[in-house]
């Protein structure tokens, strides 16, 4: 009898690309199940990326229906197991009145514990693992082989099926040069590198050699825009003019990509181009644990146990790391003809 599994996981890029791993796993060990992603509609566009993922569900256009409604939508998808990769208390109590056989979430919800049959016992705010190997726990219920090395999750496939580069895409993309996208800022989810060192490092690649792309949404492109008379070349500017889809194409096209832990950066690492990562010290946003995934990842992080300014906005290990430190190691990885 086929088996369907349900993946509940409603929040950021970065959080759902991490997740793909345990989508893989499930796939590999049940062939014939089907793969249905409970997400919002924002990351539809990544999760579209994913072969293995056979449907995806809009949780945010779904919980807007009558609760009868939202009920029975869950009934149709004929799932034996739900895994709450993000535990929610209204997804965790619609999946129990849903009858779905096998709910699985972490004990350290007591909601979980109202509506959840299958719990696993583990925490996340103090724990040394990545994020996907604390995913992968949920899988315990289902089978008992569930560890996985970081270098094993690194060298599986996430993105599978990636959109093709359109026209309005392509115009941004220069078939010359080395293209690498510079995305600054991360809308308040990540401790961020100083914009000033951003224009640093654009001055340090060859203009012949590097087409510098910055990009953000459009709020994010009026913040850094601010610092473009400072870099002394011509860049591309993608601010606020592409769509997620678009975004990923384009990402898809370049070389390389530099920012700090925010979703664009995962799709680069998903994507299969060189991702340059930039973290702080401090636990647990440190890349032990929200590093992303990828054969072309580079981390980098003052090698220092700190959590002086965990308080605070502005991180001085994250000024510690230079402009001169990230491109010796972009002009090394990118140095292809």
């Amino acid at each position: 009898m086929m088996k369907n599994f349900i993946i509940s996981r409603t929040d950021k890029i970065g959080d759902v690309i991490l997740t793909l791993p345990l989508a893989v796993i499930l796939k590999k060990q049940f062939p014939e199940s089907e793969i249905i992603f409970l997400g919002n509609s924002y990351t539809k566009p990544v999760l579209e990326c994913a072969s293995y993922i056979d449907k995806i569900v809009e949780w945010d256009e779904m919980e807007k229906k009558p609760e009868k409604e939202i009920i029975q939508q869950l009934k149709d998808l004929e799932a034996h197991a739900i895994l709450h990769v993000f535990p929610q208390k209204k997804i965790a109590k619609t999946a129990f009145s849903a009858g779905i056989p096998l709910r699985i979430g972490t004990s350290h919800r007591l909601f979980h514990l109202l509506y959840c049959n299958g719990l696993v016992n583990f925490g996340r705010k103090n724990s040394k693992l990545h994020e996907t190997q604390l995913n992968l726990k949920l899988l315990k219920p289902l089978f008992t082989n569930n560890v996985f090395s970081l270098e094993d999750l690194s060298a599986i496939c996430l993105f599978d099926r990636l959109p093709a580069i359109d026209n309005a895409v392509s115009l941004f993309i220069d078939k010359n040069r080395k293209n690498i996208i510079f995305h600054p800022h991360s809308r308040g989810s990540a401790r961020e590198w100083p914009l000033e060192y951003y224009v640093e490092l654009s001055n340090l690649l060859p203009e012949d050699e590097y087409n510098v792309i910055f990009a953000g949404t459009e709020s994010e492109a009026i913040i850094y825009r601010n610092v473009f008379p400072e870099i002394k070349r011509q860049i591309t500017d993608v601010g606020g003019k592409l769509s997620l889809q678009q975004y990923i194409s384009l990402i898809t096209g370049c070389q390389g990509l530099v920012a700090s832990s925010t979703g664009p950066l995962h799709i680069a690492a998903a994507a299969g181009i060189h991702a340059f990562g930039i973290y702080p010290p401090i636990r647990p946003m440190h890349p032990g644990r929200w590093a992303p995934l990828g054969k072309n990842v580079h981390v980098f992080m003052h090698n220092k146990e700190c959590s002086d300014c965990r308080k605070t906005g502005d991180c001085q290990c994250m000024r510690e790391i230079y402009p001169q430190q990230l491109g010796n190691v972009i002009v090394e990885k990118l140095s292809f003809k």
